[in-house]
């Protein structure tokens, strides 16, 4: 499972499954994405004059890139070498104020599935040391659709009050 890598610039050097870094370097995008993403829907709140979700926004877009960066420092003490992907623009026009949650809750659905499968390769190559680093982001995960589920039955059921939405937020 581990060899030479076909990556030009690559420095292999441990036992990393070259599966498990080609995931990981994608991986990176779906998190620098996520940062961005999140960052638009916190500028559409901002703009809403809602700045407690803008402030979880932009909270979350802080974690998101925090996650990316501790993918590419697992890649460099791995001995590998990132590949940080160019990114499509994020949504940064939504209908409502539900519509940026929903999509947030999606967003961390479908992450929840590519640490799945970050993990499941780790696991079938072998690559302890790489699964053992994968089981915090399974964690987060559970954290993080629970957190985007809760402010979407929020926002859903006072869509019409953006005042108490704030409310919640600040609680």
């Amino acid at each position: 499972a581990s060899g030479p890598s076909d990556h030009p610039g690559t420095r292999r050097t441990t036992m990393t499954s070259a599966a498990f870094v080609d995931k990981l370097n994608e991986q990176l995008g779906h998190e620098f994405g996520a940062h961005q993403q999140y960052v638009a829907i916190a500028a559409f709140y901002d703009a809403q004059t809602m700045p407690r979700m803008a402030a979880l926004f932009y909270d979350q877009a802080a974690e998101e890139r925090d996650h990316a960066m501790m993918m590419v420092q697992y890649l460099l003490d791995a001995g590998e070498t990132p590949r940080i992907p160019a990114l499509p623009a994020p949504v940064g026009a939504f209908a409502d104020v539900v519509e940026p949650v929903r999509a947030a809750l999606e967003q961390e659905r479908k992450v929840t599935e590519q640490v799945n499968e970050l993990t499941r390769i780790a696991r079938a190559d072998g690559d302890f040391a790489s699964e053992q680093f994968m089981q915090w982001f399974i964690r987060e995960q559970v954290e993080e659709v629970a957190k985007m589920g809760d402010l979407l039955a929020v926002v859903t059921r006072a869509k019409d009050d953006v005042d108490r939405i704030e409310d919640w937020g600040a609680r």
